[in-house]
């Protein structure tokens, strides 16, 4: 990128928050784009997302707090942020003087300089992304079918249990196994219709004395997989292998959902077997949460999870009367015939594309408000009820 396109003004390269941007510049960096990119190119890098606007993405450079942090000289951060600019990662949005302001009452003022993350065209064409305008205020529309194969393959690379794996520690003989206590001593969830488990004693007292069976010699105890349901209430049977399953659906959603992490297994699985129970695969549950908790990271996630499910299903029970249905927009003969048209025109939407979407779309929520408001049907269909909520009252202007 020559120093003429190096100008939020100029640059060819679209704006970008921070998250995104170390990303892009991640791929950048290993693709081999730049003779002089390598190691510390990213730690550069790390410590200006750290820094970074979240909305806007621009940051203030600090030449000498970034050197200290990232532990090098003043000169390697200037070669190495020349290196990002040079890539079409970095553009300035405003240049930095030592000139004196002569501001009242301050015997010296200088300007900082402050950069925008950018993203080049290159990284958006080996993503398969489609985008919206042109330069820096371009934006991401959509992907074309090789970037929906390789964020599908993203996804599913993801998806890989958490664990003590043989054979990926076999080499490690001196590795402690994992405690068995609970994550920074997180207090137990407190679930819907009870815990998990009961105690031995409270089981004792609540179920029939122990009966000897004299044919075998055996005591005959209540099965352990006896459970509460988490959604009536009432006393249901649950086999181990239904058991078993929920612990690997909810080891394969934890990683995809960073604030469920701290929570245990078996109460994660518990939490959500509403989920579960509607045939929702590690994907499709990693989505449902994510929505569920944008902005803030709960305590106990798994009683956050067992209180929004049931709020949701105490919202669906209440549906609103039929003689309020006035009109059938399927009897319209002009909107039936732009749906035809839209559905010969626009490729089938898949599962991946709703996947995808409803996972990666909350950064980009005033896309989905403006397409709620174009066709709420179809964005609904693409990006589900909760992204689309949370979009709209994002979008609407405050009160």
């Amino acid at each position: 990128m020559p120093n003429a396109l190096q100008e939020a003004a100029t640059t060819p390269a679209r704006h970008a928050q921070p998250r995104t941007w170390l990303r892009a510049v991640t791929w950048l960096v290993g693709a081999g784009l730049h003779p002089r990119a390598g190691g510390t190119t990213l730690d550069v890098a790390r410590d200006l997302a750290a820094r970074m606007d979240y909305r806007l993405g621009r940051v203030l450079y600090d030449l000498e707090g970034t050197a200290a942090r990232c532990g090098v000289s003043t000169s390697t951060v200037k070669r190495h942020v020349r290196v990002l600019r040079e890539l079409g990662a970095l553009a300035w949005h405003r240049h930095g003087t030592k000139k004196n302001l002569r501001l009242p009452g301050r015997p010296y003022t200088a300007t900082a300089t402050v950069y925008a993350a950018t993203i080049p065209a290159a990284y958006d064409e080996a993503m398969g992304h489609r985008l919206a305008g042109t330069g820096y205020d371009a934006r991401v529309l959509g992907v074309t079918d090789e970037g929906r194969t390789l964020a599908a393959r993203a996804i599913r690379a993801k998806a890989h249990p958490v664990g003590n794996n043989t054979s990926l520690t076999s080499g490690s003989a001196g590795r402690a196994p994992h405690s068995p206590g609970t994550h920074h001593d997180v207090p137990a969830a407190e679930l819907d219709g009870g815990l998990n488990y009961t105690s031995r004693a409270h089981a004792r007292a609540a179920s029939p004395r122990r009966r000897t069976d004299c044919g075998a010699g055996r005591n005959t105890r209540p099965n352990r997989s006896t459970r509460r349901s988490g959604s009536g209430g009432s006393p249901s049977l649950r086999h181990p292998w239904q058991v078993a399953r929920d612990i690997g659906l909810a080891r394969q959603v934890r990683p995809l959902v960073g604030w469920t992490q701290p929570e245990g297994l078996r109460r994660l699985a518990f939490a959500l077997r509403p989920l579960i129970d509607r045939g929702l695969d590690a994907h499709d549950i990693a989505a449902e949460l994510t929505g569920l908790a944008v902005d803030w990271r709960p305590a106990r996630p798994a009683a956050y999870i067992t209180a929004a499910l049931a709020r949701d299903r105490r919202a669906e029970t209440v549906r609103r009367p039929d003689k309020e249905l006035t009109a059938d927009p399927a009897a319209h003969q002009e909107w039936q015939r732009w749906l035809d048209n839209r559905r010969a025109d626009a490729p089938a939407r898949t599962d991946d594309d709703r996947r995808h979407a409803r996972l990666y779309a909350w950064d980009r929520w005033s896309e989905v408000a403006a397409h709620y408001d174009e066709d709420p049907d179809d964005a609904l269909d693409l990006y589900g009820t909760r992204l689309c909520a949370y979009a709209v009252k994002r979008a609407a202007p405050p009160a």
